[in-house]
């Protein structure tokens, strides 16, 4: 197994075609996309935010390595702190969107990946767990920097790119587990 998640993993950061579109939902702007609506960037961050916390909360309870439980904790830790700026931003915005405090409904897409999760443990788990985060990371990274760049809403796009350098480190975590665990 260890074999196919390298080369998974290899292609991933590679950006080949087959899978950046197999990994990149309808609602999520590809890399190179510049325009995203700000309905779409309002429903896709707290579904994202809310897998991120979710199955990061899973591999803090599952067999995995130190590193990718410290990981884990970040992630957590991380992402509940995104996911009160972004409910401030949301409240300064012009939208009419809004999110509960039970939070929302996880999107197909992001249930379907923490689905995945849920009944592994062990290297499957962590495996699985690296691989699904490169994937996230990626996407968020796609969403936030495009919106970032031409988002309509300026307390959503100012929240955009104050998120941005915190993705952007976790990327760079991510890829250090890849290395240490492939």
């Amino acid at each position: 197994m260890k074999p196919h998640l390298t080369l998974a993993m290899v292609a991933l950061f590679a950006g080949t075609p087959a899978f950046a579109q197999s990994a990149t939902p309808a609602d999520i702007p590809a890399v190179g996309e510049t325009k995203i609506e700000t309905e779409t960037f309002t429903r896709t961050v707290p579904s994202a935010n809310r897998f991120e916390i979710e199955s990061s909360k899973l591999a803090e309870q599952k067999n995995v390595a130190a590193d990718v439980r410290e990981f884990a904790a970040m992630m957590v830790r991380d992402h509940t702190k995104a996911g009160k700026d972004f409910k401030a931003a949301l409240e300064q915005s012009q939208t009419t969107a809004s999110v509960t405090a039970s939070g929302p409904a996880l999107l197909p897409r992001d249930q379907t990946m923490l689905d995945q999760l849920k009944g592994l443990d062990g290297d499957e788990f962590q495996a699985k767990y690296i691989l699904l985060q490169t994937e996230a990371h990626k996407q968020a990274l796609a969403l936030f920097s495009t919106y970032a760049q031409s988002g309509e809403d300026p307390a959503l796009k100012e929240f955009a790119k104050k998120t941005l350098p915190t993705l952007r480190m976790h990327e760079k975590h991510i890829k250090d587990l890849v290395a240490a665990h492939s």
